[in-house]
């Protein structure tokens, strides 16, 4: 189980998680670490996509703590209804829903942690923020970091 923080504007449109630019690099980064998507499951932690106009635009706002944790149930269900073997907290929103206000993404990226919610529970950076990589260099490094992160995980669950 994959889950993010929120749906994107595309997200939001198509009413499924990762369909947008981010969900396809998500994609591609799982079938290069060879985890096959029929074996995954999408969501996010906030359900509703939080937005402000800019011209024709929606942009992506932050959720705040309480609309995480008001849209908590759904996920808990979610997490209750797939048994997942793994759970991997997308972003710092996810990781801090999921983990707790202890973990850090930068810091603690890879590492697993102690969970009743799956077998592996762990963090990793949510696959936009490779996207907002401030040029090609960073985004290819930001990527093969993210492979690696997904090659952790698959390595874990054999």
């Amino acid at each position: 189980m994959f889950v993010g923080e929120q749906p994107g504007d595309a997200e939001d449109l198509a009413g499924k998680p990762f369909v947008g630019p981010a969900g396809q690099l998500l994609r591609a980064a799982l079938a290069e670490a060879g985890i096959p998507i029929s074996a995954v499951y999408f969501t996010n932690v906030v359900k509703h996509f939080k937005w402000e106009p800019r011209g024709r635009r929606r942009i992506h706002k932050r959720p705040n703590h309480a609309e995480t944790m008001a849209c908590r149930v759904w996920l808990d269900a979610e997490v209750e209804y797939v048994k997942p073997d793994a759970i991997v907290a997308l972003g710092a929103t996810a990781a801090t829903a999921i983990v707790g206000p202890s973990v850090k993404v930068s810091r603690d990226r890879g590492r697993a942690f102690p969970s009743s919610l799956a077998r592996l529970v762990t963090a990793t950076v949510h696959p936009s923020s490779i996207l907002r990589a401030p040029d090609s260099d960073a985004r290819a490094k930001a990527r093969a970091d993210f492979v690696a992160d997904l090659k952790f995980i698959a390595a874990r669950l054999k």
